[in-house]
């Protein structure tokens, strides 16, 4: 095991740090990082007793994390982990009470500003938006975007955060008149466990910073385990500076600067923040900081005790270079303080840690209490009018629970509902209002904010059809979509597109074709083939104001970019109750190619994984640039899955690019019918449209529906309002059986209550449980086709009238 030199011998500028001029500094430090101790220490009693369920804490990092508040300044983001408290609370974005408030899960905004309870303890955010969801000045105020606990899911976003400057530098328009940016000034704060950097989101986005140039500065916090598992087992040579040795830039390659420093010593640490801050901040040059000797006091959380894997040697080591320790011997040695008067400041600490604690939970519980006594008061009101002695043990055990959670009160009060069942009363009435009142309010606890609600959401903005003339052209479609960006470019200085092969060549299928050389590479531009970074770039830079569009180049390989497309951007919003947005636009093509990995059409998976964002699913560019038109006037993320084979496809140019656009929720009635309700979306629903053709020739006259997006679904019922009129319901889905053909049996039978109306079983027309096969014969026999439509949808139409239709087989 690796052991310290003393700190005095490594701590080279502490003949600065002179009595007269930092003592009030040191010391006030000394105290941040016994409160905050304290905090940890306490926070994982509370757990034990049972107060709070789960508690993962950041003792034995506080130093590194003083030292580097010290240079985060206003507009600058952080992008960390959940060990960051000590840094939140130095500057000044998180203070004890609201600490135990979210071990606590307190479901106030006011309370716990981070998630109003919604995430565990340790994931920190402030509040980027105003009540109305308008942006807050975000260039005056020190921002942290909000953490979420797969270990290095925030590292694809901190890349975005620290483009945002690079941006915001590079174009004058946007960075003179901004509340985002001081002419690109800010940097980005990264941390991570080391045992995290073996991750690959970790990898991937240091080596796209390194290749980008931002302004990044990475903490690596050593402490020489993951959870239980020591280096040695996660990363090659047991250092991660030293496996990245060969990022380190040079007189003729540009790179990352990398330094080492120890985590107890304390003017190493602002020696080293100081100098990497400042090289961030001013050249844009991404740093890479390793915190090393590091150590954990109370182990990785409180489902375990370190005891159990860390030897008796690591454990007497931590002891004796826990950073506080380290930091109380360097004070007395340069004549600061004495012993006494550094247990003076802990006394102090653990006196205001525990008063903190109390306020915290005193104003987490009174509310329970005030609902639970309100319970009591009906509980009695019913037993004195019916004289109903079957309640008595209950309001005896409500009694008795001094602590209750919500969930015991209400389980309480629905228990009595079903105890009262045959006993109705006024009593029992007003219970049952009080018992629906507080679904109510607990839905806005705990359901709210899922997407947006403000004036500006995209599902509020109105349709725009597009102006198409009777003699306009008929063109390609991707040509509709290259002059619709064409424009959007020209008249929104705030937007960019970027992805593989986007810049040069204006993307595989050329809808951006020419744009680079118009706009510029800041605007349109190429990245490597790095999906889940290129979906962090854009939730990075949407966080700061500017409004990307992110291209995954085929939906196959949205499945690199789906868990940070999952964890992260579709819960920004809900994860703070409303207090952070990252509007980004990902654009993707797929479904019926002729190709095994260019043609999957996995959206069970996507609309199950991205509640949170809107899923839109064009049968045409002409709508696809009508979604664009429509999210880039909304608040909200989404994704826009382009069809492959519409972009040879001819279609009639619109006069009002730009300007028109795509409803969210409003399925479109593509042929009217009164036989059967078809209903479709993509590419599929263009066979689909052909086959109804035929169908029609047969004597069936079918309402096909295109769907245009699964999220949101069909605001309106138009589908459950054909159903009524046709009795008849076929899904024709690309996905695999029981993909999105199922959501959308359960959106049509049971939300739009469309089983009323069946006189046949629905039926959905899905592709093979496989991957589709290569090649023309490929997509027929592993996709539905135009026969297999056509077959199905008359095989319903003769169970109904044989005579009419007589079987085909």
């Amino acid at each position: 095991m690796l052991m310290s030199q003393d700190p005095k011998t490594t701590t080279e500028n502490a003949d600065s740090l002179t009595l007269e001029e930092a003592k009030k500094t040191i010391l006030s430090d000394y105290s941040l990082a016994c409160l905050s101790r304290e905090a940890s220490l306490i926070g994982r009693k509370e757990v034990l007793t049972g107060k709070a369920k789960f508690g993962i804490f950041g003792d034995g990092k506080e130093l590194p994390q003083i030292a580097m508040a010290k240079f985060f300044e206003k507009g600058d983001f952080r992008s960390g982990y959940y060990r960051d408290q000590t840094f939140m609370m130095a500057i000044d974005q998180l203070t004890v009470q609201e600490f135990f408030a979210q071990l606590y899960a307190h479901p106030d905004v006011t309370a716990e500003p981070s998630s109003a309870g919604r995430s565990m303890n340790g994931h920190f955010a402030t509040r980027s938006l105003n009540e109305d969801g308008s942006w807050k000045n975000l260039k005056e105020i020190k921002n942290s975007s909000a953490d979420i606990s797969p270990t290095a899911g925030q590292m694809p976003r901190l890349l975005g955060l620290a483009q945002a400057s690079k941006v915001y530098r590079a174009n004058e328009e946007l960075s003179s008149s901004t509340v985002f940016s001081n002419k690109g000034n800010e940097v980005a704060f990264g941390t991570i466990g080391d045992a995290s950097t073996s991750e690959g989101h970790f990898w991937e986005t240091i080596n796209a910073a390194g290749v980008l140039q931002v302004p990044m500065v990475m903490s690596v916090w050593d402490d020489g385990h993951g959870i239980s598992v020591p280096k040695k087992y996660q990363t090659t040579k047991e250092s991660i500076s030293e496996v990245l040795e060969g990022f380190r830039r040079t007189s003729e390659k540009a790179g990352y600067e990398i330094f080492n420093v120890k985590g107890w010593d304390y003017a190493g640490l602002i020696k080293t923040y100081e100098e990497a801050v400042e090289l961030a901040r001013k050249e844009h040059i991404p740093v890479l900081i390793h915190v090393e000797e590091v150590t954990q006091p109370q182990g990785h959380s409180t489902s375990g005790s370190h005891e159990r894997y860390k030897s008796p040697e690591r454990l007497k080591w931590e002891g004796e270079y826990d950073c506080i320790a380290q930091f109380g011997k360097w004070i007395i040695e340069k004549g600061m303080a004495s012993e006494e008067e550094l247990q003076g400041l802990k006394k102090e600490a653990q006196s205001k840690a525990r008063a903190e604690k109390k306020r915290a939970w005193d104003e987490f519980i009174l509310p329970i209490l005030e609902e639970k006594n309100a319970l009591v008061a009906l509980l009695n009101g019913i037993i004195e009018k019916t004289g109903t002695e079957n309640l008595t043990p209950l309001l005896t055990e409500l009694n008795q629970n001094r602590e209750p959670t919500r969930k015991d009160v209400l389980s309480v009060a629905k228990l009595a509902l079903r105890k009262t069942v045959r006993n109705e009363s006024a009593e029992r009435s007003t219970l049952l209002e009080w018992i629906n009142e507080q679904h109510k309010l607990n839905d806005e606890r705990y359901s709210s904010d899922l997407v947006s609600s403000s004036a500006e959401s995209p599902v509020k903005i109105i349709e725009i059809f597009p102006q198409i003339s009777e003699d306009a052209q008929l063109v390609d479609g991707r040509v509709i979509l290259r002059d619709n960006f064409e424009f959007i470019l020209k008249n929104r200085p705030e937007v960019l597109v970027f992805g593989e092969d986007s810049g040069r060549i204006g993307d595989v299928n050329q809808g951006l074709e020419g744009l680079q050389e118009k706009f510029g590479e800041i605007r349109v531009s190429d990245t490597g083939i790095r999906e889940a970074t290129i979906l962090g770039q854009g939730i990075g830079m949407a966080m700061r104001g500017l409004r990307p569009i992110a291209e995954i180049q085929y939906l196959d390989y949205l499945l690199y970019a789906l868990q940070i497309m999952s964890d992260d951007l579709a819960t920004v919003r809900y994860r703070t109750k409303g207090g952070q947005k990252a509007p980004v636009i990902v654009r993707t093509r797929g479904h019926r190619l002729e190709g095994i990995w260019h043609s999957g059409s996995p959206m069970g998976v996507i609309i199950n994984a991205l509640r949170g964002i809107h899923i839109c699913v064009p049968r045409n560019l002409t709508d696809a640039a009508g979604f664009y038109n429509t999210l880039l006037l909304g608040d909200d993320p989404g994704l826009i899955i382009e069809p492959l084979n519409a972009y040879r496809s001819k279609e009639k140019m619109p006069s009002n690019l730009g300007e028109f656009t795509t409803p969210l929720g409003i399925p479109k009635i593509l042929r009217q019918g009164n036989d059967l309700t078809m209903v479709s979306y993509g590419s599929t629903c263009n066979i689909a449209e052909q086959a109804c053709i035929e169908l029609e020739e047969l004597g069936i006259q079918v309402e096909l529906i295109d769907l245009r997006t699964l999220l949101p679904f069909d605001l309106n019922h138009i589908i459950g309002n054909s159903l009524a009129k046709t009795n008849r319901l076929m899904v024709v889905d690309e996905d695999v059986p029981g993909g999105a053909s199922a959501y959308i049996l359960d959106q049509v039978l049971v939300s739009q209550k469309g089983y009323f109306n069946l006189d046949s079983a629905p039926i959905t027309l899905s592709a093979k449980a496989h991957r589709p096969a290569y090649g023309t014969d490929g997509d027929y026999f592993s996709k539905p086709s135009l026969d297999d439509i056509i077959s199905s949808v008359y095989g319903i139409m003769s169970e109904s009238d044989p005579v009419a239709f007589p079987p085909l087989d």
